[in-house]
């Protein structure tokens, strides 16, 4: 009875450990797969806190690189702010799926308060914009709505401005800052 009870027990105790080892494999694999299919949707919340984030470009006045009205380029007093989730970079030339970027837009005289963002979706999203996803978001770090309760969001955000300007730095992932 005695060895027939040991036996039990470290059977027992070998397929939890089985169990648990298998689970926590299948958690790794799932936080460190980086497959084509893989894809991010960001939300209202994944925008929160931005300002906490890595502030990783500050630029002052004019920029060359931006249109006219891009992101208040035609205000000499603008300054605008680029954070990036976790200080993220590329990774062989390329941003992982799930990077966010918010770029905050203003002036000493605050009659300029522009917040733009950007999220890599992945999975084909976007191809023609190396599957970025572009916002305008509230102060908040909220997803904004037009008029219509519409959220401003999507491939083609400002009849597709948005991913026309940034894919002329096509060579850093349409990314600008980094």
């Amino acid at each position: 009875m005695k060895k027939k009870t040991i036996v039990s027990l470290t059977l027992i105790l070998f397929t939890g450990i089985l169990v648990f080892q298998s689970c926590k494999k299948d958690k790794e694999d799932s936080a460190t797969s980086t497959s084509a299919s893989d894809e991010f949707i960001a939300d209202s919340s994944s925008f929160v806190s931005f300002m906490n984030w890595s502030l990783d470009k500050s630029y002052n006045g004019p920029d060359p690189l931006l249109g006219a009205m891009a992101h208040a380029n035609n205000d000499s007093t603008v300054i605008r702010d680029v954070y990036f989730k976790d200080g993220q970079n590329s990774v062989n030339g390329k941003y992982p799926v799930g990077t966010l970027v918010v770029k905050y837009s203003h002036n000493p005289d605050s009659t300029v308060n522009e917040y733009t963002a950007m999220a890599k979706r992945g999975n084909n999203f976007n191809p023609n914009y190396g599957d970025w996803e572009f916002f305008m978001l509230t102060s908040s770090g909220s997803i904004a709505t037009d008029s219509t309760g519409t959220a401003m969001r999507g491939a083609d955000l400002m009849g597709g401005m948005c991913g026309s300007c940034h894919n002329s730095a096509s060579s850093k992932d349409l990314i600008f800052s980094k």
